[in-house]
């Protein structure tokens, strides 16, 4: 929670001072600072104790002062003087599309306005008639913009955003010749939420590609359309610009508007201390244009290896890119089986010989059906018995369909008390065992901490799913000591899953990275419900490969033969 909260007053101060007009330098420094305390995947107050604070990644000793200050008092003087300074109406106001500090600060020092509801009555009732740009479009604009702040603002779910933007893509390029087309931003770094998206494209005729862009059936209105940029809105309230570059400035201006905005920065000072500038056009030399054409060549001027866009987020990848030594992450191509998958013996919606069918044709070598336990009620979860019956089907199953194994298995429920729905002379019968937590949510931290490390000290459990529980945007992760966990998988060999259905994505790409840091095994799974759920791989994929996973440390990516010795029984420890 403290993380969280200091992620939170550092972006406020960076907006405040923003407001303000101030250095550029502190911004980014409190951007940086909040960043770090979002990514943290340690405990803040840990490593205070530890007097580790500046050991963090872009916390300098000014911020890790401040940092000691909030947690020994509850409060932070440079937050509260900002805040005096800089109304939270006026911060908001800011996070209205085209409404940047500037043109806030201008709305409140010539006509006071102060929040988006005095804004959007101003613009009602005409009060800003006269005033320099602020024009019938510019004031049409701002009210869509309050409008999608109301309903549709928040950033949407990368499972729901990348399908439409891909069909855009799509849509578009059957309307008129395309040369190169991909999004941008948060959408490209494979971000498990995603704000405003932009799409970058080549081609002969600009205005053609923008005005067939804006004609899309995707699109609910237009904001704006020109010559090289169009900007609409789809009917998810989604805001979609399309950019259409040069050929020869391509690749910057794809890494460009990739972003992140902190690796960027970083770039930018790499750029100035060789005497160059990076843009979107290109990189420079004085007037002279010597890179731009492809991202790797932009990276390769500045003496970096390429990197891929899931890692751009200034977590170190700038450094490994510099030595040679950034992670050959997992692949799609990787992925040998999926390791969680239901059917219709618990809650699934098809039959098991369906769901194995549709795995061959992805072209896995392996399928495991988890289905739930008894104590998940509402799931229909197997008794003893029932699971029984299922592995018998299995058995009859082997014997029909070829070229792919069918292992048994279970999503076994964790017990408030700690204990698993299955003795452990029924989990032995199975390929694989697999144990998560589906009650008792709200037990204090060290009890829920409790149940999860007895189940990966058993060593009958394999893996342990969707470990923080949590619904993006709809349920906050579980108060549980991930470190603990994750160090106890380590020693055990116990795997932690990545749960690649795009409403968990759990554990998130900064526990991830941490797992991968201490040594702990991963399985990239799809809970799969039906068998289109077996598509959502890549959204585990994304976040496995922005924690910085390799092939390596994903259990599902060997061969039967490998799976089955990790998970044999004879094995244990990190050996397993």
């Amino acid at each position: 929670m403290k993380n969280r909260e200091l992620a939170m007053i550092f972006e406020k101060i960076a907006d405040c001072l923003e407001f303000k007009g101030e250095s550029q330098f502190r911004i980014i420094a409190y951007r940086r600072a909040a960043r770090a305390m979002q990514d943290l995947a340690e405990d803040v107050e840990e490593l205070l104790k530890q007097n580790k604070l500046k050991d963090i990644a872009g916390i300098g000793a000014a911020t890790a002062e401040k940092i000691e200050e909030y947690l020994a008092t509850g409060t932070m003087q440079r937050y509260e003087e900002a805040r005096k300074a800089v109304p939270d109406g006026l911060v908001e106001m800011m996070r209205i599309p085209g409404m940047g500090p500037k043109t806030v600060k201008l709305l409140y020092d010539k006509l006071k306005i102060n929040s988006v509801a005095d804004l959007e009555a101003a613009v009602k009732e005409g009060r800003m008639k006269g005033l320099r740009g602020f024009g019938p479009k510019k004031l049409e604009n701002i009210l869509r913009g309050i409008s999608l702040m109301k309903t549709a603002g928040k950033r949407i779910r990368l499972g729901v955003a990348l399908p439409l933007v891909e069909s855009i893509i799509d849509a578009l390029r059957t309307k008129v010749p395309v040369a190169q087309c991909l999004p941008a931003g948060s959408l490209r770094r494979m971000r498990e939420t995603i704000g405003d998206i932009d799409i970058l494209a080549t081609g002969v005729n600009g205005p053609e590609i923008v005005n067939a862009f804006t004609k899309l059936p995707q699109v609910r209105y237009v904001l704006a359309e020109g010559d090289t940029k169009g900007s609409v809105i789809t009917g998810e309230g989604l805001q979609v610009d399309l950019r259409v570059v040069a050929e020869e400035s391509y690749g910057a201006a794809l890494q460009y508007f990739t972003g992140s905005k902190d690796h960027n920065i970083r770039l930018r000072e790499i750029a100035r201390k060789k005497h160059l500038k990076v843009n979107e056009y290109g990189v420079f030399r004085g007037e002279k244009s010597i890179a731009g054409k492809t991202e790797e060549e932009v990276y390769k001027i500045l003496g970096l290896d390429w990197v891929p866009p899931v890692l751009r987020e200034d977590r170190g990848e700038i450094d490994a890119a510099r030595e040679g030594r950034l992670p050959a992450i997992v692949e799609q191509s990787d992925i040998q089986g999926d390791l969680h998958v239901h059917s219709k013996w618990s809650d699934g919606k098809a039959t098991i010989e369906r769901m194995v069918l549709a795995a061959k044709e992805m072209g896995y070598k392996y399928v495991a059906i988890t289905d739930h336990s008894y104590s998940t009620t509402i799931a229909k979860g197997l008794t003893v018995e029932r699971l029984h019956k299922q592995i018998e089907e299995i058995e009859k199953l082997r014997k029909k369909i070829h070229g792919i194994e069918i292992l048994t298995s279970t999503e076994m429920d964790i017990k408030p008390d700690g204990s698993l729905d299955f003795p452990d002379d029924v989990l032995e019968e199975l390929d694989v065992v697999t144990a998560s937590v589906h009650s008792a949510f709200k037990q204090d931290r060290s009890r829920l901490t409790a149940r999860v490390l007895a189940a990966a000290e058993n060593p009958n459990v394999d893996i342990i799913a969707h470990l923080t529980g949590r619904l993006i945007g709809e349920r906050e992760p579980y108060d549980i000591d991930v470190e603990a966990v994750m160090k106890k998988a380590a020693d055990t060999g116990t795997a932690i899953e990545v749960n690649a259905q795009w409403e968990r994505l759990d554990i998130d790409d900064v526990n991830c990275r941490r797992a991968v840091d201490l040594g702990v095994n991963l399985v990239i799974s799809t809970d799969s419900h039906n068998p289109s759920h077996l598509q959502y791989m890549r959204f585990g994929i994304a976040t496995a490969q922005r924690g910085w996973a390799a092939k390596e440390n994903v259990m599902n990516t060997r061969s039967i033969s490998g799976l089955r010795e990790w998970l044999s029984r004879a094995h244990v420890g990190a050996a397993r």
